[in-house]
């Protein structure tokens, strides 16, 4: 099935529904996946080991392979080997510009304020994985992790028969502490107690298919997470000036992830709009996964939007708060200006979202389902907590001691109040 073209203003309420109301699709699994956290919670190795065995189909020997990525690292292809450390620098040097400065100045009537940054001490990255191959994931989760200071990190990924060398050999070269095979709802249900051989962090993260995110969302509050991210998602705001055969690669490249992917370019050109059309079924015949990427095409959250305006399509936009955003237009930089409500905005005809995927340095852990209205992706902050510090002088209690007094006798709290005037008094 090809994409098709739509007009805005044409879209009925079921449409919007299908645009705007996106999410995680972890509702129907929530019942299995508290049963085996909780049976997690209380056995600990015997249930990974037996949920591993009947999930995976892989009976594993030792949980933890940390030593196993370092070998696969050092028995890597040189040219995989290099790719992966170019990645992992690019990431590496776009977080350490990331990292907040400890601060304290003094506020003229005696008032000395602060902020301090400490990391999380520790932290789970979850890394798909398996017989398939994510090393980007693995660059992605911990890089930032160990920017910032964390002092374990662990990471969990899926077993198999053969785990791909390419994903074990990244995790060691992003700097890992502990590596465990096991993956899925046991996998976080691990890291969020912790079991005999698993370590227990203070938050998850990582990305993962919807069983992996209803655990995430079933710990929560026991453990910390990042957000609650669901299929990818790409939104191409486009004019008359963008090449169709680049918007409609980008649309390819974001269904070729999952066959719920939204895909979506909006444009106020129907020329465009058409080209592109045209140019997303030429390319999807070509593709290695066509089924998947025609299963995305086909998703009610995919198409063509032909705008009136590039007004009508930048408010389309905002709303839509895509977790992706290419903008491929004549004044890129105006129209970014007027959208603030996205994961990461990949600028003019040279940026492939790809490019922010695996190397660029901006980090591809994202928030989908309109999320990004509220969040942004995992950065070094992610891995941060702050504290407020704060040292009055005596001219300093006596500027604020009368605002002090004055709120906590209205809040009915004397014993604040006066806590302030024993000073005062003295």
């Amino acid at each position: 099935m090809s994409i098709d073209v739509t007009e805005i203003q044409d879209l009925g309420p079921g449409d919007r529904a299908a645009f705007f109301d996106r999410d995680a699709g972890i509702e129907d699994v929530r019942g299995d996946v508290r049963e085996i956290v909780d049976r997690v919670r209380e056995e600990g190795d015997v249930a990974v080991r037996e949920y591993t065995s009947e999930f995976d189909g892989v009976e594993v020997g030792n949980l933890e392979i940390t030593d196993e990525c370092e070998r696969a690292y050092e028995d890597l292809e040189d040219d995989l080997r290099e790719a992966i450390e170019d990645a992992a620098a690019n990431v590496r040097e776009f977080h350490e510009a990331q990292l907040p400065a400890d601060w304290r100045e003094e506020f003229g009537d005696g008032r000395e304020l602060g902020r301090r940054f400490r990391p999380i001490e520790r932290v789970g990255v979850y890394v798909p994985g398996g017989s398939a191959a994510y090393p980007s994931s693995a660059i992605m989760g911990v890089v930032p992790a160990v920017v910032a200071g964390v002092e374990h990190v662990a990471v969990v990924t899926p077993p198999a028969e053969e785990v791909n060398p390419a994903t074990l050999a990244a995790i060691h070269a992003a700097g890992a502490d502990s590596v465990y095979s096991v993956g899925g709802v046991q996998a976080i249900a691990g890291l969020a107690y912790g079991t005999e051989t698993i370590t227990r962090v203070q938050k998850i993260v990582g990305p993962g298919n919807k069983w992996v995110t209803a655990a995430k969302a079933e710990v929560r509050g026991d453990v910390e997470i990042d957000f609650l991210a669901g299929p990818s998602e790409v939104v191409v705001v486009a004019d008359g000036t963008a090449d169709p055969e680049f918007v409609a690669a980008e649309l390819v490249a974001q269904a070729e992830h999952d066959p719920n992917a939204s895909v979506v370019a909006v444009t106020d050109d129907e020329e465009t709009a058409n080209a592109v059309a045209a140019a997303v079924d030429d390319q999807a015949n070509a593709r290695e996964r066509e089924d998947v990427i025609r299963s995305a095409l086909d998703n009610d959250a995919s198409g063509v939007l032909l705008a009136r305006s590039m007004s009508e399509a930048i408010l389309f936009t905002e709303e839509y708060a895509p977790e992706h955003l290419a903008v491929v237009a004549d004044d890129e930089e105006s129209i970014l200006e007027r959208i603030d409500s996205a994961g990461s905005v990949f600028l003019g005809p040279n940026t492939p979202v790809a490019a922010g995927d695996y190397a660029s340095g901006t980090n591809h852990v994202l928030p989908t389902n309109g999320e990004a209205r509220v969040t942004g992706g995992l950065s070094v902050e992610t891995f941060l907590r702050s504290t407020t510090v704060q040292r009055l002088s005596r001219e300093g209690l006596e500027s604020i001691g009368e605002t002090v007094t004055t709120l906590a006798e209205a809040e009915g709290l004397e014993a604040h109040a006066e806590s302030v005037r024993k000073r005062l008094e003295r």
